[in-house]
């Protein structure tokens, strides 16, 4: 489980549950997510978003249908007899999405190690992945591989 920017570099990431285990409850039980819920992150104050004259929103990080909603974590409708409105909310967050899982797929095939099973002791193989999230982010700083010169915006899956 991770959080990317828009530039495709890992924010934070978890390693380490099994895969027995339910996104939502792992997320629960990480540092990052006992952080949000209990409200201990320096996230910025609601603002309007741009261009508009709308009441202040707050910042976000977007999940999958696995995640409770929260103040600062948006989910898709549940569901299938949707209104126009909540479809075309759903697609644009699943774009939104998309952010997080490029920047698996880059780390993926950067490091090949990470396409067929690691034959190593289980905490070996999370130390593997750390290693890896850490040399994407360096190698991407390092190339200055920008897709937006803007502040990046936190994406989670």
């Amino acid at each position: 489980m991770a959080i990317a920017d828009a530039n495709l570099q890992f924010i934070t990431i978890d390693v380490g549950s099994y895969g027995r285990e339910g996104d939502s409850n792992i997320f629960k039980e990480c540092p990052f997510g006992k952080m949000l819920y209990g409200k201990k992150l320096n996230l910025p104050e609601p603002n309007p978003l741009p261009n508009t004259n709308n009441n202040p929103q707050p910042f976000v990080f977007i999940g999958d249908e696995a995640f409770a909603l929260h103040t600062n974590l948006l989910r898709p409708y549940p569901g299938r007899n949707l209104t126009d409105i909540r479809r075309v909310f759903n697609y644009r967050l699943s774009r939104a999405r998309r952010t997080v899982e490029c920047a698996f797929g880059v780390l993926a095939n950067k490091w090949r190690v990470l396409h067929t099973p690691i034959q190593v002791e289980p905490e070996f193989t999370d130390v593997i992945i750390k290693a890896c999230c850490i040399l994407h982010n360096f190698v991407r700083k390092r190339d200055r591989i920008n897709f937006e010169e803007a502040e990046p915006i936190a994406w989670m899956i």
